[in-house]
């Protein structure tokens, strides 16, 4: 019995279905499902913590006076802590209790290894998106999870959390019983809780303060910047460093971009902080000049995403601002506690740059060919960045008194979660302090869920449009 035409083509198209499907695993993934997910289900938890920690500091207990606190207060408080951002509007220290304290605490704790773990766990979600040999070899160049490695990595990154915030803690402990008249348990605490806040970025202190009274102090200082750039600079390239140490060549792109650019904006804001404001007799001006380097060093170490200050920031000179503003806007490391776009972010951008001045077609760095696909997430990312920030300041402009600088250098330490200020955040009107707690949430979990949306979201198009070129410039 012969078949018809339609037949045959119906049992043939039927035969190379499956074929289809293992040749492009990613049609067998629904897109929406895959990206849509973890950013939804993150966000939903990142505000049920919020709420939750914010309803905890409420309550009488968390109070040292038994005043308590407004909501925007407490909300502020709690979304700063969460967000690893460490604006206050509030004395951590002086207004709340020991229970408000831990509570802060905790969640700069959760906020900081939370952040690890999703970015980590995205990154795995993203190689899953694709083929089982891109799965192979993008494991292999960014060193990422493997199938089934989730646990493993939630292992890791807690030790690796743990372990350094325990190094640091012990070095400021002896130090603090012996400088600030605190009992051994009372320099624990003190102790513990900041290397907790340096590690994670947040730059929250007990002393109200921050750690000026600590001004030129090398073994309170240094630790803690160490501490700030070792959290900020990402938990894959820690991972990386204690592999393969010794052996640079043996690096990943990702861990070169990130170490080199971190190692350039750390010596170019120390240098820039400490000229600067050398002369400054409300900064650095009275110091010795041993002082004056580790002060200055230390500035420039903290619009990585630190948070800290030794110095009044509101009394630094106007150029001082402006490249920490810069600093702050890049930030730290990718899958770390860092926020801003990110420094591997600004090296793309900066090598895109400089291979159009070379008039070369193609961005090569370190042996390797940066993809497309990075360029226009680099671009994307930094765009959005830059338009929430004007956004944002032109709405703050237009309802407080402050001048343009103030305004901005709050904004960028609220988007970049960065914590520094110049001193009007606890001045602001609660609609202003609102905003800000928004800029830090969309800070804190926009770069990485809309970063892993543009990997996710990728489709192959059918077709291509004749090419045409604007004029630029």
């Amino acid at each position: 019995m012969r078949m018809s035409l339609r037949d045959t083509l119906s049992r043939l198209l039927r035969r190379l279905r499956p074929r289809l499907r293992r040749e492009d695993p990613a049609q067998d993934i629904p897109r929406a499902s895959v990206w849509g997910r973890p950013a939804q289900v993150f966000v939903t938890l990142f505000i049920i913590v919020d709420l939750t920690g914010a309803g905890l500091l409420l309550l009488p207990v968390s109070h040292a006076d038994g005043e308590g606190l407004t909501v925007v207060e407490a909300l502020f408080t709690a979304t700063s802590a969460l967000a690893v951002c460490g604006l206050a509007v509030i004395g951590i220290g002086s207004e709340l209790s020991v229970f408000g304290q831990l509570v802060v605490l905790g969640l700069v704790q959760i906020g900081g290894i939370g952040i690890m773990v999703l970015a980590s766990v995205l990154g795995a979600v993203v190689i899953r998106r694709f083929g089982l040999r891109m799965q192979l070899s993008a494991q292999a160049e960014t060193r990422s999870l493997a199938v089934g490695d989730v646990r493993g990595v939630v292992t890791r990154i807690a030790a690796a959390s743990f372990i350094i915030e325990g190094i640091v803690a012990m070095i400021l402990i002896p130090r603090m019983w012996a400088t600030q008249e605190l009992s051994v348990a009372g320099a624990v605490y003190h102790g513990v809780f900041h290397a907790v806040s340096a590690f994670n970025n947040a730059g929250l202190s007990l002393y109200d303060d921050s750690l000026t009274r600590f001004s030129g102090d090398p073994v309170i200082l240094l630790p803690i910047a160490l501490a700030t750039v070792l959290g900020g600079i990402g938990f894959p390239v820690l991972l990386e460093l204690r592999r393969h140490f010794r052996t640079p060549r043996s690096w990943t792109l990702h861990a070169k971009l990130t170490v080199t650019t971190t190692v350039l904006l750390i010596a170019a804001g120390a240098v820039t902080v400490i000229i600067l404001e050398w002369t400054n007799p409300a900064t650095l001006g009275p110091l010795n000049w041993q002082a004056k380097l580790i002060d200055g060093t230390f500035h420039g170490i903290m619009p990585r995403s630190g948070g800290f200050n030794v110095t009044d920031v509101g009394a630094m000179d106007q150029s001082t601002l402006l490249a920490i503003i810069m600093l702050m806007f890049v930030g730290g490391g990718s899958a770390g506690t860092a926020g801003g776009i990110k420094v591997a972010t600004l090296a793309v951008l900066f090598l895109v740059v400089w291979t159009e001045i070379r008039g070369h077609a193609q961005v090569h760095v370190f042996g390797r060919r940066i993809s497309a696909r990075a360029i226009r997430e680099a671009l994307s990312l930094t765009f959005l960045s830059m338009t929430v920030v004007v956004v944002s300041t032109v709405v703050l402009l237009v309802t407080t008194p402050y001048d343009l600088t103030a305004i901005l250098f709050e904004v960028v330490s609220a988007s970049g979660v960065v914590g520094l200020s110049t001193g009007i955040t606890p001045d602001l009107h609660p609609a202003a302090q609102s905003l800000l707690i928004v800029l830090m949430i969309a800070g804190r979990i926009g770069p990485v869920t809309f970063a892993s949306a543009l990997a996710l979201r990728e489709r192959t198009r059918r077709f291509d449009l004749a090419e045409s070129r604007p004029i630029i410039g």
